[in-house]
């Protein structure tokens, strides 16, 4: 496969977040008890819309090639979309139509110097870079010590022919339920992420690799995958169960990289004097041992 199919793309994304708006959350009446639809009927959306009928209806199947912007924000109005949906709906819009079916945006595949510097200047915090496939590109120590779990996973670690991913591990490997404290959210926003990058880059190959994975064997991201469910991961809490220091609740910052379009700078803080502080210290405090053990086991001896 080369891409997602792009107009059941379309069909279920538009289909799933009409079903999810009742009319009275649209401020429409509501005659009689037996709709025969779940949420709202294409006719209501396009009305709300300010659309006909049949140009909504040719949308929600899969067409929205030539759709201009002001159509795509009534709809998104209509529809009630959140800035991570309506992101989505204009994702999808911008790869529909001739000639650009093909786009396919391009992520580097390694990370500059001068950025691995800056995550070794970050000493206190775990900092690392990832692209929108999750695949893990470049780690300071703590945050490698932090994720020591996915790194060392036999079915999420890097390999020969791919590099670490966190959602191959969060939906793979069962160590994930013990080492992400709140392992149901994790789950929905790593699908939900994967969906977001596909509406941005229909036709990466490796994306469409791993979401083939994923629904192979993992029935979980399949009900996931099948919700069109979308969003950002900009910044909020992780609370993770390391095996060396316990539950850690800390505070991370996601950030695009300006000069290295399609990854993002990860940071995870958390308030002086706070336990999970104290945490990181000894983390820190236990990767620079284990570090130096191993540095001492190949130095030769006389």
């Amino acid at each position: 496969m080369e891409a997602f199919d792009h107009r059941a793309e379309v069909r279920e994304f538009l289909t799933t977040r009409r079903a999810r708006i009742t009319p009275q959350q649209a401020g429409l009446p509501a005659y009689g008890g037996n709709r025969r639809v779940e949420g709202l009927r294409r006719e209501e959306v396009a009305m709300l819309a300010g659309v006909s009928v049949d140009y909504y209806v040719r949308m929600e199947r899969g067409d929205l090639g030539g759709a201009s912007e002001s159509v795509l924000n009534a709809l998104a109005r209509a529809l009630q979309l959140d800035e991570a949906e309506r992101e989505h709906l204009f994702a999808l819009a911008r790869t529909a139509g001739p000639g650009r079916t093909r786009r396919r945006r391009t992520t580097p595949a390694a990370v500059r110097p001068a950025v691995r510097q800056v995550l070794a200047a970050i000493g206190d915090a775990p900092a690392w870079v990832r692209n929108g496939r999750h695949d893990i590109l470049a780690m300071n120590r703590l945050a490698r010590t932090l994720y020591s779990p996915v790194l060392d996973s036999p079915v999420a670690g890097a390999t020969a022919r791919r590099r670490a991913n966190t959602t191959r591990f969060i939906y793979l490997d069962p160590a994930a339920g013990e080492f992400f404290v709140d392992y149901d959210r994790i789950a929905d926003d790593a699908a939900a992420m994967l969906r977001l990058e596909a509406g941005r880059n229909p036709h990466d190959r490796d994306l469409i690799e791993l979401v083939g994975e994923l629904s192979t064997q993992s029935e979980l991201f399949r009900r996931r995958w099948a919700s069109h469910d979308v969003t950002f991961h900009r910044s909020g809490q992780k609370r993770l169960r390391h095996p060396v220091t316990g539950q850690l609740d800390l505070d991370f910052e996601s950030m695009e990289l300006p000069s290295e379009p399609g990854l993002r700078l990860n940071v995870y803080t958390t308030p002086a004097g706070s336990p999970t502080a104290d945490g990181l210290r000894l983390l820190a405090t236990w990767a620079a041992t284990r570090e130096a053990n191993a540095l001492s086991a190949v130095e030769p001896t006389g």
